[in-house]
C-alpha cells in the first residue's frame, strides 16, 4: 500500500483521522482503524505515513521499507529519491548497515559484484572479505593446520597410530568453498527478510546523490560506502610470480615450500596454517620482529614461539626480487642474499582500500594518500550526502569494528540517535600458532599516555605440555595504571587466548581496577585463572623522580616585595590547611625568587607586582596552561594575598581535569 503523508507545524496536531489509538510517538508507531501509521518528528514538521493496513498486534517489518526516514542534516525526506540509502558494497559494515537503516524505516538497496573465492575488478560476492576471503576461511585453514601438532601432542596421554596420518587439500579447500556458499545465500537471505533490495553489479558514485549499477541509475538521499579493502603485492621484478592472502586460501595443490613476505598478522597466520599442514616455511620481514605495533613482549615470545615450531623467520631481509629457474621453482633474491627452492612466493604485505574506479574524487569525496576514505566522527565524508564504514576508511581493520561502525552509522542516519563509533578498547586476535589475543594498550603505548605503570606477567608451560613433551609455552601480561590502578592493557600469547581475552575485554572495557582482578576467584585448573592471580609486579615504571612526578601548587614571589621569612611563615600557616607537604624545593631560576610547595595537585605560577596565578597541571616536567589565569594586586596584606590564593586554588581545583 503506498504510504501517504500529511504534514503540520510542531506543536499543531496532525491532520490525521481523530481517534488515534497511540501506540508510539516521536518516531514510532501508532494505529487507527487496523492502519499502522509512523510518526517522525522532523525539527519544524511532523510526518504521518500510513505504511500499511493491519492490526497493531501484528506489526510486519513490511511497513520498515515504505518509510522515509530522516538523515542527522535536518532536510525533509524528498520524494524523488529511490532510496533512502544506497550501499555500495556488502560486507560486514555494508549488510549491518543497511539491515538496520531498514528496521529503522527505511528504503534500502545495496549493490555488490557475483560471487568468487579471490577478489578482482568483477568479482567479489555478498559477505565480503572476512567471510568469503578473510576470517572464516582463514579459521577453517587454521582448525584444519592445528590437527598435526594435536597428532604430536597425543602420545604422551597414550595414543599411538599405525600410519601416519595424512592430509587431503583438495577435500579441505572443497569443503571450505562449499561452506562460503552456504555463508553466501545466508548473508542474502538476510537482506531478503530485512527488506533490503540487492542488486548484483559494480556500483559507481555519478553525484553525490546517484549510484550507476551497471549502467542503471538510482538515487538515493544517502550513499553509503563499504568496500573494503584487497590486498596488494609491491612491483618488483618477479611479482608476477608471487600469490596474496585471497589466493592463498584456494591453491590447486598444498605449497611444498613457501616463503611468506611480510611481518603482519596476515603473514604470521598463513605462516602458522601452511606450517601446521607440513609446509617448509620461511618469513622474510623487514624489521627485527614480527608484529609492528603490538605488545614488544608479545613480539618476542611468538617469535620464540613459532621458531620452536619450525617456522624460518629471516628478520631485517627485504624481497628485492622472484627468480623463476627452469624447474618452475623460485628464488627469492633479498638485501643479504638469496634463498631458493619455492614452489610458492606469497605477499602479506598490507591491504588497500578498494576506493579505485568508484567515482569518489569526481563526486568531490576526499581520499588519504593510501586511497582510503577521510571520515568524521560519525562516518561522513566530505560530501554530506555520502558515508564510510570499514576498512575503506583504514580506521581500524577489523570485522566487528565494521559492524559496529555500520550498527552506529544507521542509528545516526534513520533512528533519530546520532552516535559516533567508539573505538576504544578494541581487542583483538591474531590466530597465529600459537595464537594471541589482546586489549587495550601496549606497554610502550602505556607509558606514553600514563607515564607511571606497574607491569604484570607470567610465563609458563600449560598443563597439556607437561605429558606431551612439546616446548609449547603461554605468556600472559596485565599493565594497570600506577595512579588508578586500572587495567589499561591485557595480552596474552598461547592456546585458546583469544576465546579467553574476548571475557576479560569486557572488564577491561568497563575500566575494572587491578584490585577487582584480585577479587576474582580463578577457575582451576585453567590458563585463564593467571589473569587474576598475579599479585606481584614484575616490574614498575616511573617517569621521573616521585618529586617531579607529583602534581604541586608552587608559588614563586620576587623576595625584594615582602619579607622573606614573613612570606616563609604565611605560606607554612596556610599551607597547613592543604593537603600537602610543605617544602622548600628550591630555588627559582630568577635569584631573587623562592619556589615552595604547597599541595600536590596543581601549579600556581606568580610573576612579580602584579601576579597572575596560572592553574596548569605538572606531568613529567610539562607545565600547560589548563584552566584560568587571576590578575590581583601584591599591594594588598599579605594575610588577605594567601587568602586570595588559597580561595583561587580551591576554585581551580574544581576545574582541573587531570
Amino acid at each position: 500500500m503506498a504510504a501517504t503523508r500529511v504534514m503540520a507545524s510542531a506543536g499543531n496536531a496532525v491532520s490525521a483521522p481523530q481517534s488515534l489509538d497511540l501506540c508510539f510517538r516521536n518516531g514510532r508507531l501508532l494505529t487507527q482503524n487496523k492502519r499502522l501509521f509512523f510518526v517522525h518528528d522532523f525539527g519544524k514538521k511532523l510526518m504521518l505515513s500510513v505504511v500499511h493496513s493491519f492490526p497493531c498486534a501484528h506489526r510486519s517489518r513490511r511497513f520498515t521499507t515504505a518509510v522515509r526516514a530522516e538523515s542527522t542534516n535536518g532536510s525533509e525526506p524528498s520524494a524523488h529519491y529511490d532510496f533512502d540509502l544506497f550501499t555500495i558494497g556488502a560486507g560486514s559494515g555494508g549488510v549491518r548497515a543497511s539491515r538496520f537503516a531498514a528496521n529503522f524505516g527505511a528504503k534500502v538497496a545495496v549493490c555488490e559484484l557475483p560471487f568468487a573465492t579471490i577478489s578482482s575488478d568483477s568479482a567479489g560476492g555478498v559477505g565480503g572479505t572476512c567471510v568469503l576471503r578473510g576470517c572464516v576461511p582463514k579459521k577453517l585453514l587454521v582448525y584444519a593446520s592445528k590437527f598435526s601438532h594435536e597428532f604430536e601432542e597425543s602420545g604422551g596421554f597414550g595414543w599411538s597410530y599405525e600410519a601416519e596420518p595424512k592430509h587431503d587439500w583438495s577435500t579441505l579447500i572443497a569443503n571450505k568453498n562449499a561452506e562460503l556458499q552456504r555463508l553466501v545465500g545466508i548473508y542474502k537471505n538476510i537482506l531478503k527478510n530485512s527488506g533490503v533490495m540487492l542488486l548484483e553489479g559494480r556500483g559507481k558514485i555519478v553525484d553525490p546523490h546517484t549510484v550507476d549499477v551497471n549502467g542503471k541509475l538510482y538515487s538515493a538521499k544517502n550513499i553509503l560506502i563499504a568496500v573494503g579493502g584487497r590486498p596488494f603485492i609491491p612491483d618488483i621484478p618477479g611479482s608476477e610470480y608471487a600469490i596474496d592472502s585471497d589466493a592463498a586460501l584456494d591453491l590447486p595443490s598444498k605449497p611444498k615450500k613457501i616463503a611468506i613476505v611480510g611481518g603482519g598478522y596476515i603473514a604470521v597466520e598463513f605462516a602458522g596454517i601452511f606450517n601446521g599442514l607440513k609446509s617448509d616455511v620461511h618469513v622474510f620481514i623487514r624489521q627485527k620482529k614480527l608484529l609492528r605495533g603490538f605488545d614488544e613482549e608479545v613480539r618476542d615470545f611468538l617469535g620464540e614461539q613459532m621458531s620452536l615450531r619450525g617456522i624460518d623467520i629471516h628478520s631485517e631481509e627485504t624481497p628485492q626480487a622472484i627468480v623463476k629457474s627452469s624447474d618452475g621453482l623460485l628464488s627469492v633474491k633479498t638485501n643479504k642474499g638469496t634463498v631458493d627452492g619455492f614452489t610458492h612466493v606469497m605477499f602479506a604485505t598490507g591491504r588497500k582500500p578498494n576506493t579505485k574506479n568508484l567515482g569518489l574524487e569526481a563526486a568531490g569525496v576526499n581520499l588519504s594518500k593510501n586511497g582510503a576514505i577521510e571520515v568524521d566522527e560519525f562516518s561522513r565524508t566530505s560530501v554530506p550526502s555520502i558515508w564510510a564504514v570499514g576498512d575503506v576508511t583504514d580506521r581500524i581493520n577489523l570485522t566487528p569494528v565494521a559492524l559496529m561502525e555500520g550498527g552506529a552509522l544507521a542509528k545516526t542516519l534513520f533512528a533519530n540517535e546520532p552516535t559516533k563509533p567508539d573505538h576504544s578498547a578494541v581487542p583483538c586476535a591474531v590466530f597465529s600458532q600459537p595464537p594471541i589475543g589482546q586489549v587495550g594498550l601496549t606497554e610502550d603505548q602505556a607509558v606514553k599516555e600514563y607515564g607511571d605503570i606497574d607491569i604484570y606477567t607470567s610465563n609458563f608451560r600449560p598443563l597439556k605440555a607437561t605429558l606431551s613433551g612439546l616446548p609449547d609455552r603461554v605468556f600472559m601480561k596485565l599493565i594497570v595504571c600506577a595512579k588508578t590502578n586500572k587495567v589499561i592493557g591485557l595480552h596474552m600469547c598461547g592456546e585458546e587466548s583469544a576465546e579467553i581475552v574476548q571475557g576479560f575485554a569486557v572488564a577491561v572495557k568497563a575500566g575494572l581496577t587491578k584490585a577487582d582482578f584480585d577479587a576474582t576467584i580463578g577457575i582451576h585448573p585453567t590458563a585463564a585463572e593467571e589473569f587474576v592471580t598475579m599479585r606481584t609486579p614484575t616490574r614498575k615504571i616511573r617517569s621521573a623522580p616521585s618529586e617531579i612526578l607529583m602534581p604541586k601548587l608552587l608559588l614563586v614571589f620576587d623576595s625584594s616585595l615582602c619579607n622573606e621569612k614573613l612570606l616563609h611563615q604565611r605560606i607554612y600557616m596556610y599551607g597547613q590547611s592543604t593537603p600537602g607537604q610543605l617544602s622548600d624545593l628550591s630555588r627559582c631560576p630568577s635569584p631573587d625568587s623562592y619556589a615552595y610547595a604547597v599541595d600536590e595537585r596543581e601549579v600556581a605560577k606568580a610573576a612579580v607586582k602584579n601576579v597572575f596565578l596560572l592553574f596548569t597541571f605538572l606531568h613529567r616536567c610539562d607545565f600547560s596552561l589548563l584552566c584560568k589565569q587571576v590578575k590581583f594586586d601584591f599591594g594588598a596584606k599579605l594575610d588577605k594575598v594567601f587568602e586570595l590564593i588559597l580561595k583561587l586554588y580551591s576554585v581551580g581545583l574544581c576545574n582541573v581535569s587531570s
